[in-house]
């Protein structure tokens, strides 16, 4: 296991933050950052990037760097920055200080910027970095320069006995070893991590430890940060300095131990010791209650070679084929999240060999995503003393600053099931899902920047996301569909989504310099569409893969719906359509007139060409192509989205489709693009019942929202957060009026409920609506808006201007 030796809870105060001013657009708040010296963005560093002879040779593995240093006086401060490839874990006499990079890319690579004159003592220091580079069995969503590299500079130049080069010792420590995780279904997350103690310098971050017989480091290139390029050619990392905050670290515990083979293990859940005797097998099944994120902690004792493995699974699954030599969880089905009883517990692992040292607390280099925990131990000649066993949540510091309640309890259930949802699929950037992938997809990320911005206030991982894919941008135009990685993937759709995702921001935040940045790349990518219409004014066939949702259907193939003998399909005409009028509203906002009025022209050819070839008269249904054989909810959702039909006929088409069995039913991702159209036409009064899948998932003991009707691979995704969004947004019916959401709307769409109280944060304070509905369908209530903060009221038709304080309703 790259079980790491953690720091103690006592250092748990001393996490370092940011390096720049972590930037909110709602009201210019920030987080407690340190200032980055420009002469450290400006220039070439004097501090190289120093490796260890065998990791040129592309070798996975861990390697600690080592520098000593005498103080003779205790300065007020020593800022340093430091980084490495892929990742480290920095200490200074032991103590921990920070880790990262926070996950970028080559052309925009994280420093950490940290004040580390707290750990410093008089006399003789240790700097020591445990840095760690999985190389061919790197997570997918890891850039990486394929060669292990540590960085560290000294904030003046005075410090410079701090800077990284060859003066520096390292070891490649050979008790760590990584290893494919095999039996999961797309699994992407990175590798399982073994550690055999008996290997391990134990003493190694210490200023007393030895290190006379490690090798000086490698000096490669000096460090060059974004400002600084000077040279004709690229460098292999340019360094910029970290944009958001450290992650959250709390400690948990377990729950319930739901099984143990071989021992009563009742003392862990009541933090005593547990003596596992010499010369037997136990298997402990642990509960943590609810999905997490967190590094799992382990602090024991004795057990000179015992092998403790630890297998992380989000459920356990229902057997299937048993016959098959290889077991893979494609399509395996997993039932009651809550049941375990005749179900396998399959997972990624981690293993330790323990070396019969006293107090030895270890943890992965890397956080592990579950629910369920299988401790499986093996001890030999001496018995094993497990003291403590818990985990350490970690995400991105999110605080929840929205409430949601109504007259159906189950609501507000669903509200918070979606809130932990997107909490756990937010850390260094925003991901799909904690467990498989931790990828950052632009599908998810639109629903998560809305998601945060409402739950929170929080707009810097939503930034960073479109600044990310800004970052992607193919020499072709389109962005990658995931990013940061380290390989380029591409769906079209979602490329189109990143501009929508651009203007969900421009609506809600005040941030023009960033979104002006962005529109020539906006142009761009709506070009290479502009390149594939056909004479008929279809897109014709794309490229890549043409995604657009997990639909159980046999007409769609992973993901894609059916087209044409041409190519053609309506939904990806529509979806082009659907960007065309997202930068319409952007560039009209910015002075490019000319430009929106050609895509709006454009757009408007395109819904007459889909309209001609694809609308089915009998049917009053649009047709996924030009054959008439296939029809899907997706289809007139996007419809109804652009406006294909006049508006008259939009809430019948919506009418015909939500509930509609015979066509193609949306998967979880979009519904959300469902309740957009419904809110459109009127209709939004029906959300409360569109969350049917939801409760169901609630009562199949989910304790977040899964990616897909069963079977579902990941039993956390983000795009299945979305009613945390639309239960204030819809239900509630708090929206922005016009961009940087200086003025709102309140339209609320109670349906069936006889009172819903819901709040959010807003950059002017809090915005409070509280309704009753009676039985003859009358709101009546408050609306309580912040300072400054003016808007209206919209409820059938009528319209109620909205001042600042506490607004009286009855209608």
């Amino acid at each position: 296991m790259h079980l790491l030796l953690i720091y103690g809870h006592k250092m748990l105060s001393k996490l370092s933050l940011t390096a720049l001013a972590v930037f909110f657009c709602l009201s210019g708040w920030s987080q407690s950052s340190l200032p980055v010296n420009p002469r450290i963005l400006n220039k070439q560093w004097d501090a190289y990037w120093i490796t260890h002879a065998e990791a040129q040779a592309d070798i996975a593995g861990v390697f600690e760097f080592r520098k000593s240093i005498e103080i003779n006086k205790l300065p007020v401060s020593m800022i340093i920055h430091v980084s490495a490839d892929q990742r480290y874990k920095l200490y200074v006499n032991g103590q921990y200080v920070c880790n990262g990079p926070a996950r970028g890319s080559l052309s925009n690579w994280n420093f950490e910027t940290v004040d580390i004159a707290p750990y410093l003592n008089v006399g003789k220091n240790a700097i020591a970095a445990l840095v760690w580079n999985c190389l061919d069995m790197s997570p997918t969503a890891q850039d990486t320069y394929w060669q292990t590299g540590f960085i560290m500079q000294a904030d003046a130049s005075k410090d410079s006995v701090f800077n990284s080069n060859k003066t520096w010792k390292v070891l490649h420590d050979t008790a760590y070893s990584m290893y494919l995780v095999e039996g999961l279904f797309a699994y992407a997350a990175g590798p399982g991590e073994k550690f055999d103690g008996e290997k391990h310098p134990w003493e190694w971050k210490k200023a007393s430890f030895n290190d006379s017989s490690w090798k000086n480091a490698l000096e490669t290139n000096q460090g060059m940060p974004n400002n600084g390029i000077t040279k004709q050619w690229k460098p292999e990392r340019i360094l910029s300095a970290r944009q958001i905050p450290a992650m959250e670290r709390k400690q948990q515990f377990f729950k319930a131990i739901r099984r143990a083979e071989g021992i009563n293990a009742t003392a862990l859940l009541q933090h005593k010791e547990l003596a596992i005797p010499a010369h037997v097998t136990v298997k402990i099944l642990l509960d943590q209650g609810e999905l997490t994120t967190a590094y799992p902690s382990l602090l024991y004792s004795g057990g000179s070679g015992a092998r403790i493995k630890l297998t992380y699974a989000e459920s356990l699954f229902i057997p299937g084929d048993t016959s098959k030599k290889r077991i893979n969880t494609k399509d395996m089905q997993k039932g009651n999240r809550d049941s375990i009883d005749g179900k396998l517990l399959i997972g990624n692992y981690d293993i330790f060999i323990a070396d019969g040292g006293s107090n030895r607390e270890v943890e992965p280099l890397w956080w592990r995503c579950f629910r369920y925990v299988q401790m499986e131990i093996t001890t030999k000649e001496e018995p094993l003393v497990l003291q403590q066993f818990g985990s350490f949540f970690t995400a991105y510091p999110l605080q929840k600053k929205a409430t949601f309640a109504s007259s159906q309890p189950v609501l507000g259930d669903i509200y918070e099931t979606a809130w932990h949802t997107q909490r756990l699929c937010a850390g260094e950037t925003f991901f799909d899902c904690p467990y498989y992938e931790q990828m950052q997809y632009v599908g998810d990320t639109r629903v998560q920047g809305l998601v945060t911005f409402y739950g929170s206030g929080d707009t810097v991982l939503w930034r960073k996301a479109i600044t990310d894919f800004y970052e992607s941008r193919q020499p072709f135009g389109l962005v990658m569909c995931a990013f940061p990685g380290n390989r380029v993937q591409i769906i079209p759709s979602f490329s189109l989504l990143w501009i929508a995702m651009l203007n969900d921001y421009r609506m809600h935040c005040s941030d023009d310099a960033l979104i002006r940045k962005m529109l020539p790349a906006v142009m761009d990518n709506l070009q290479w569409f502009q390149d594939h219409l056909q004479p008929n004014g279809m897109l014709g066939k794309l490229e890549w893969w043409n995604f657009i949702d997990w639909v159980k259907d046999n007409s769609w193939e992973r993901g894609v719906p059916s087209s044409d003998k041409n190519g053609q399909s309506s939904i990806n005409s529509l979806m082009y359509v659907y960007a065309l009028q997202q930068a319409v509203s952007l560039l009209d906002s910015y002075g490019y007139t000319q430009q929106a009025a050609r895509y709006a022209a454009t757009a408007s050819s395109i819904k007459a060409a889909v309209y001609k070839t694809c609308w089915d008269e009998k049917k009053q249904l649009l047709a996924d192509n030009a054959d008439k054989q296939h029809y899907s909810q997706h289809a007139q959702i996007l419809a109804t989205l652009v406006d294909l039909l006049p508006l008259k006929k939009q809430q019948q088409l919506m009418l015909n489709t939500y509930q509609n069995d015979s066509i193609a039913a949306c998967s979880y991702y979009f519904r959300f693009y469902l309740a957009e159209a419904m809110r459109k036409t009127g209709l939004g009064g029906r959300y409360i019942d569109m969350l049917q899948p939801w409760k169901s998932m609630l009562a199949n003991g989910l304790t977040t929202f899964s990616e897909e009707p069963e079977p579902s691979r990941s039993d956390c995704h983000a795009w299945s957060a979305s009613p945390a969004y639309h239960l204030l947004s819809l239900v509630c019916g708090i929206q922005p009026v016009g961009p940087g959401f200086n003025k709102v709307k309140i339209a609320p769409n109670p349906g069936s409920l006889e009172w819903l109280d819901g709040s959010m944060t807003h950059k002017s304070g809090v915005i409070h609506v509280k309704l009753k509905q009676s039985k003859t369908g009358l709101l009546s209530g408050l609306i309580t808006l912040p300072k400054k903060l003016y808007g209206y009221y919209e409820w059938k038709g009528k319209k109620i201007k909205l001042k600042p304080g506490i607004n009286y309703i009855h209608t």
